[in-house]
């Protein structure tokens, strides 16, 4: 669980587990140009956090600092411009993809965030109870809701959102930063899957980027977790996304704080557990939450 609060003009969140960890809510978007002063900061506002903790700037690495060292990982696309990418940074099976959502009538906008927009993502978020085999955390949710959950960073982000046949089928929410930009929400209706419609949002998301000066796409983590590659990691790949390393340092402001770095308990559950477990566990919880959803939505039905 995370809860959200302001530090130093700066959205923040604690993300709480064995060790409550603060973090910025925007990572790699908002920068931390002064660590010294930024931390000096957190403190002055007594949060009750264990740690906190902060990114480099991907490809633009800081001088070694005095803090607690560990790396994370992020699928990162190079973008010089958007024939580039269409020519060069992708096989010709994802350009056949891109070429397929256009001549089965896919079409893709830029979007401002509106009563119509919420409307269709409450249609997009009810398609299924489940997506990818765990529960759709949207199922459910009304017009309000969804504009609560989903009306943040509206003055540095772009919608892009495909349609067939004036339905939403697919949205991508880019958050914009200083030359660099990070999807905050990609999801695509499984009824349209064969008319490859992620393939068209992101083409369009490059072009936006590269029409802007945005010269580094970031796609969440290449790998979370002990999991290893997976499908997503495939279909980043196929689109152009590479593997990026980059060092995140922790400061503790806590006794507890130092004593969960000794232990290794700063990280999330994921990157503890072996990936055989993990991949044991994920299917029982699959399994169980599908069982529940149906029958749920059987006994709503009687």
């Amino acid at each position: 669980m995370e809860e959200e609060l302001i530090v130093a003009d700066k959205p923040y969140v604690i993300r709480k587990g064995a060790a409550r960890v603060l973090s910025l809510r925007r990572e790699l978007i908002d920068e931390v140009l002064d660590p010294k002063a930024e931390i000096e900061a957190i403190v002055r506002s007594k949060i009750r956090a264990d740690l906190v903790t902060f990114v480099d700037r991907p490809l633009c690495p800081s001088p070694p600092l005095p803090y607690f060292q560990d790396w994370d990982n992020r699928a990162i696309l190079e973008i010089t411009s958007y024939d580039h990418w269409l020519m060069k940074q992708i096989p010709q099976q994802t350009r056949n993809k891109v070429r397929k959502a256009e001549k089965k009538g896919v079409t893709v906008h830029v979007e401002p965030f509106s009563d119509r927009l919420i409307h269709d993502l409450v249609d997009m978020f009810n398609e299924s109870p489940f997506r990818q085999g765990r529960p759709n955390r949207y199922y459910g949710w009304n017009a309000e809701q969804v504009r609560r959950a989903w009306q943040t960073d509206l003055d540095r982000s772009v919608w892009i959102v495909a349609y067939h046949a004036g339905e939403m089928i697919g949205f991508i929410k880019l958050i914009l930063g200083n030359g660099i930009a990070r999807t905050s929400g990609t999801i695509a209706k499984v009824a349209y899957r064969d008319r490859a419609p992620m393939n068209a949002i992101l083409a369009k998301s490059i072009e936006v980027c590269a029409g802007r000066g945005i010269s580094h796409l970031v796609y969440g983590q290449f790998v979370y977790g002990t999991k290893g590659e997976d499908s997503l990691t495939i279909f980043k790949v196929n689109n152009g996304f590479k593997r990026f390393d980059i060092p995140r340092w922790y400061i503790p402001l806590s006794v507890w704080g130092q004593t969960a770095l000794r232990l290794g308990l700063h990280k999330e559950l994921i990157e503890l557990i072996p990936a055989p477990l993990l991949r044991m566990i994920r299917t029982i919880k699959n399994k169980w939450y599908q069982g529940t959803v149906s029958r749920r939505l059987v006994e709503a039905k009687d």
